[in-house]
């Protein structure tokens, strides 16, 4: 049934409105029960200004940095807001307009400056962006607001002030990093980015940076990359959004959207181009999936194979008996689904909408099984030997295994994204639950609880409200998987007086247990955490 929900009213397109940051916080207005074992904040990051003056941002991942707290201590919620004060903030803020290019809008050069400087600035090469709206994680007892290039920011979790700008490429050899990393339970922090490798072709480094030590000293100083993965096409380095860990392997999907070197190298302010024109496709090479052994950095020699998807977000990895199980929410073909996100897309009226989705790559959850070991005696059969999966492993002649996979979950238009699971007790180790904000034709209209065993869902929705990715807060005194809450902004605008809200649902079964409503919109955010108190 969840399959039919409308948005003929676009409320959605609220969720790409600017709005102002507080000063200070404002209370939330509590209605059901808190949990009283609940305590701490909810850090979330998005957009938060689309335009400077009457300049416009043109793509969902261009909009300045916003930070969004929520507090839970005694009984009440107070929520904060306030802009990164990244490079590109301050910058547009002193001078009235776009100064660093941001992923889908190109900053002109300086009106104010002559032809002569201008043509100077031709060959400083192109200012990375800094706009940290993606995620927000902690390294050592730090937290840093990040997006995926060079630059991460580090904030002050409790006064959300900004203090200060970290380059990653002065302590490590990557040229950016995902807003994904894997954060283990003794805070050490692994990441993965592209870098060039030997003889001038391209590579992938996993970096990994050690908890707090005794002496004090700022983790991000002991980074370190523990393994390289080749790069399918030594020009071409594919776009990372996400990778996978469990306890001895490192999982990368290395998928078809390419990023074109010579067209990100070359001077943009010639051609006026911003990131979204470097990227293209490779229509032949599908998907390709590389495993390296966690501790000793090694590569396992296996090729593996499969048709060709976008993937942004892992769900979880983990090992069995000589597999690894690796769990998706892919896009189907090689279309790049970013470019689907422009704003202009997704403010647009209900039926273009759906219009433009019906064009695009279709989702679907996936659930991938990777044999760690090959015999040549197996070719031409299914290497996977597991009871409870349909997923496949054929070893071909030439040596290739080329995987099909176990659909976990496949709606029409409708995807099972931004996934969340029990993180601490359950990353990289076998689990059942992921809980997933559903967009319906790119319009996040409902939050999803998926037993990825035996695809049973759980679905919470209400009409002309739509919740962002959900985050999983375990009981202290949990005994099972999911024993806790899950926690999702929601804006709900012309649906009564408050436009925007807190929800927290009982992740048994996704029913409302409370909600602390505001009166103020509350624009999109992508990713975040909750910081235990």
């Amino acid at each position: 049934a969840s399959f039919r929900v409308e948005h003929p009213a676009g409320g959605y397109k609220k969720l790409f409105e600017t709005v102002e940051e507080l000063s200070s916080p404002i209370t939330a207005h509590v209605t059901g029960r808190i949990p009283t074992w609940l305590k701490g904040s909810l850090l979330r990051c998005g957009p938060g200004l689309f335009e400077v003056g009457a300049e416009p941002f043109y793509h969902l991942f261009d909009g300045q940095a916003l930070l969004h707290k929520f507090d839970f201590k005694e009984g009440h919620v107070p929520y904060h807001r306030r802009f990164v004060r990244t490079d590109a903030y301050v910058r547009a803020m002193t001078e009235k307009r776009i100064v660093i290019t941001e992923f889908g809008t190109y900053a002109y050069p300086d009106p104010c400056k002559n032809i002569f400087s201008r043509f100077f600035s031709y060959f400083k090469g192109v200012e990375v962006t800094d706009n940290a709206l993606v995620n927000v994680y902690p390294i050592g007892e730090d937290y840093y607001a990040c997006t995926e290039t060079n630059f991460i920011t580090r904030i002050n979790p409790e006064t959300l002030e900004t203090i200060k700008q970290v380059d990653l490429c002065k302590y490590v050899s990557v040229n950016g990093a995902t807003a994904h990393p894997h954060v283990e339970n003794d805070g050490t922090v692994y990441n993965i980015g592209n870098c060039f490798g030997k003889n001038f072709s391209l590579a992938y480094n996993i970096i990994r940076i050690p908890p707090l030590q005794a002496d004090r000293e700022d983790p991000i100083n002991k980074s370190e990359v523990v393994v390289q993965f080749p790069c399918s096409d030594r020009f071409k380095p594919s776009y990372v959004h996400s990778f996978g860990l469990t306890p001895n392997y490192i999982v990368f999907v290395e998928t078809p959207v390419k990023i074109n070197l010579l067209k990100f190298l070359s001077s943009w302010s010639l051609w006026g181009a911003n990131y979204m024109d470097c990227f293209e496709s490779n229509e032949t090479m599908g998907v390709w999936m590389h495993v390296a052994e966690k501790k000793k950095g090694r590569l396992l020699n296996i090729k593996f194979r499969t048709s060709a998807f976008n993937l942004f977000h892992h769900i979880n990895t983990y090992e069995d008996n000589g597999f690894l199980i690796v769990d998706l929410c892919t896009w189907k073909g090689f279309e790049f689904v970013y470019n689907y996100l422009y704003l202009a897309n997704l403010r647009a009226n209900w039926d273009e909408v759906k219009r433009q989705a019906e064009k695009a790559p279709q989702p679907e959850a996936r659930r991938y099984v990777l044999p760690l070991s090959i015999d040549k005696a197996d070719t031409g059969k299914n290497l996977v030997t597991l009871p409870y999966t349909t997923a496949t492993a054929t070893l071909h002649s030439d040596e290739i295994v080329w995987l099909e996979p176990e659909v976990l979950f496949s709606g029409p238009r409708h995807a099972f994204e931004f996934p969340q699971i029990n993180y601490k007790k359950y990353g990289g180790k076998p689990y059942t639950y992921s809980y997933g904000l559903g967009l319906n034709h790119f319009v996040p209209d409902r939050l999803c609880k998926l037993n990825v065993k035996t695809k049973e869902t759980w679905v919470w929705q209400e009409p002309d409200s739509y919740p962002s990715e959900p985050i999983f807060v375990s009981h202290p005194d949990a005994l099972e998987e999911d024993d806790g809450v899950v926690l999702s902004i929601v804006i709900s605008p012309g649906v009564g007086p408050k436009p925007a809200y807190l929800l927290i649902l009982n992740a048994k079964d996704m029913s409302e247990v409370a909600r602390a409503e505001v009166d103020i919109n509350i624009p999109v955010t992508f990713h975040g955490l909750f910081k235990r108190a």
